[in-house]
């Protein structure tokens, strides 16, 4: 099995307990207006638009795919930037002993593997062909996911996932088909379906001021995890490196950022953090 990789962090502390290496593959299910990374969504067309942007000549076209070379890149992303398909030509494909293998160069600095997105789900097999294998070293498996899958279809992946980081982007149905294209009755049914399996570890909202009913979401989802340990973060939006729709977005203030905060409380959360 193969599976396209748009980036590699080797060393994070964001994506789960402890130090983490995080692979980011490539597309997504969901079009989400806030997306910080939305090189992520869509499979390079080869359209080529990209290439004569490229000022190190990293980009070229071999019978109408188009090349990276990544030796020669210098990562100045004019690539990403003049994109107008939501994808990168820089993508890696591994295999899954490939993979491996590049997670095991960091097995020595690291307490696990995270896999993220893109929506990660949508190479389940293949991401569980790599946890069955890290775990026999005492790595930990988690997925950062935006919980658009069917459970039965995903099920061998959760079995070998220790937690999964779960995006709640907005509990109104129409809110969420506003701000990401698709509806969000799979995601809620897999709020409570993680829970009840034990394997949700954290659930995160982003909040954007005047676009979505933030007050209603923090509440139906500290309702829905009072009493389990997981963990609840509640994320400013921050208009950096956001998709242009939402460039001239209202960030959220610390004074509202708090007053979510203190709803999740009441409702007898404990563990929230605010980023």
């Amino acid at each position: 099995m193969k599976a396209k990789v748009n980036k590699i962090i080797p060393f994070s502390n964001v994506d789960g307990p402890g130090n983490r290496t995080s692979i980011f593959l490539q597309e997504c299910n969901l079009n989400c207006l806030y997306c910080h990374n939305p090189e992520t969504i869509n499979i390079c067309n080869n359209c080529g638009l990209c290439v004569p942007e490229c000022p190190v000549n990293a980009l070229t076209i071999l019978n109408g795919v188009v090349q990276w070379d990544e030796n020669k890149c210098i990562n100045c992303d004019n690539c990403i930037k003049i994109c107008k398909n939501n994808s990168s030509p820089k993508i890696k494909e591994y295999t899954t002993s490939e993979m491996i293998n590049k997670i095991l160069e960091y097995k020595n600095f690291i307490s696990g593997v995270t896999f993220s997105g893109g929506e990660c789900t949508l190479n389940s097999k293949f991401i569980t062909e790599v946890f069955k294998e890290i775990r026999k070293y005492g790595l930990t498996c988690f997925i950062d996911t935006n919980g658009f899958f069917d459970v039965e279809e995903v099920f061998d992946l959760i079995e070998n996932t220790d937690g999964f980081m779960l995006d709640i982007k907005a509990w109104d149905n129409e809110d969420h088909i506003k701000l990401t294209g698709k509806n969000n009755f799979k995601i809620k049914n897999n709020l409570n379906k993680l829970i009840e399996l034990d394997k949700l570890y954290e659930v995160r909202t982003v909040i954007v001021p005047n676009l979505l009913n933030n007050e209603e979401t923090v509440k139906k989802v500290s309702e829905i995890i009072v009493n389990t340990n997981v963990r609840y973060k509640i994320i400013q939006f921050r208009k950096n490196g956001v998709r242009l729709e939402l460039i001239n977005a209202e960030e959220p203030s610390k004074k509202y950022m708090e007053s979510l905060k203190e709803i999740a409380k009441k409702k007898g959360v404990k563990n929230i953090v605010l980023t």
